[in-house]
């Protein structure tokens, strides 16, 4: 019964924590908010991903996260970077999942490449005469027809810009689950210890999984509008921070804030060429960096709000 009555007060006091609504906080952290970030280059060895008229879309991923992590810690020396791949390999998103858990990150991006359908145009060119049969055996006849002919024309999708995704809000239940087996990764040394000997699938442990949930689905939705409002500055079409329904398992596999970026369309010959540019990779790595830098910056600044009492 003691047991259950500390675990509540625990977990009242990591609700308080994160709503922000105490004068004094109870879990104030001594680490720093973001010191570790797991990139992953999406795709990779037999699965090329999008293509476009000259490269494909692992190959622009993979640039463009190592640009990304040597930029941090360029410009965030004090933030370890873990990639899931630096080599064109194949891994399965259980293997993302598993490199950025173990890595206990505190924040983990995906970068891809968009590609959309070509649009098909239908040309009417004339008529030709088709022959055909009815009847059968002696009541067999033949007689012809004129038919529409056509041509088609197939012409890239003019589609353009970027997208930030994070994991859709359906999922959660998928995302707590990551939460509930990586547990170490998100609690402080004291409360998990304190906690350990508790049933994971206790009702009132799952309060903290729930709440940890809501916090890391609101620090993805926050940092995926603030990569797009970076890429606006640069000129970039933004299509905005959006949530997927289907797909992108892996975010909601990670026990730590998520979002996937797609960098641009590569089935668009103009955007192709930016996406395999220097010019245009530095632009878009400097992007994401600032957008990284405003999300620790606010990270920090919410904790020391926090834990001062000021409130939110």
């Amino acid at each position: 019964m003691l047991r259950k009555i500390v675990f509540s007060s625990l977990c009242f006091a990591m609700f308080v924590a994160l709503t922000s609504y105490v004068t004094n906080s109870t879990f104030k952290r001594s680490a720093p908010a973001l010191k570790r970030i797991v990139v992953d280059a999406g795709h990779g060895g037999h699965d090329g991903g999008a293509d476009g008229r000259y490269s494909k879309e692992k190959d622009v991923s993979l640039a463009v996260a190592i640009k990304l992590g040597q930029l941090i810690q360029q410009e965030i020396p004090d933030v370890e970077v873990v990639y899931t791949r630096t080599s064109d390999i194949y891994q399965h998103p259980v293997v993302k999942a598993n490199i950025a858990n173990q890595a206990k990150g505190d924040l983990f991006i995906a970068i891809h490449c968009n590609s959309a359908a070509p649009i098909t145009r239908k040309e009417f060119t004339g008529y030709k005469t088709e022959t055909y049969y009815t009847g059968k055996g002696k009541n067999k006849k033949k007689k012809t027809r004129k038919v529409a002919t056509y041509k088609y024309h197939r012409t890239p999708n003019p589609a353009k810009g970027t997208e930030t995704y994070i994991w859709g809000a359906h999922k959660n239940d998928a995302k707590e689950k990551a939460m509930k087996e990586n547990e170490a990764l998100y609690l402080d040394s004291t409360l998990a210890q304190q906690v350990a000997d508790f049933d994971p699938n206790d009702p009132e442990k799952m309060i903290l999984y729930s709440l940890k949930t809501k916090q890391y689905f609101n620090r993805s939705a926050n940092l995926a509008m603030t990569v797009e409002d970076e890429f606006k500055k640069t000129g970039r079409i933004s299509r905005e921070a959006r949530q997927r329904q289907i797909g992108i398992w892996v975010l909601q596999a990670v026990a730590m804030p998520s979002v996937l970026i797609e960098l641009g369309f590569i089935s668009n010959p103009e955007e192709e060429d930016y996406l395999n540019s220097e010019s245009g990779q530095a632009e878009m790595t400097k992007a994401i960096v600032q957008a990284v830098k405003r999300y620790k910056y606010s990270l920090e600044h919410q904790l020391i709000e926090t834990n001062t009492g000021t409130q939110r």
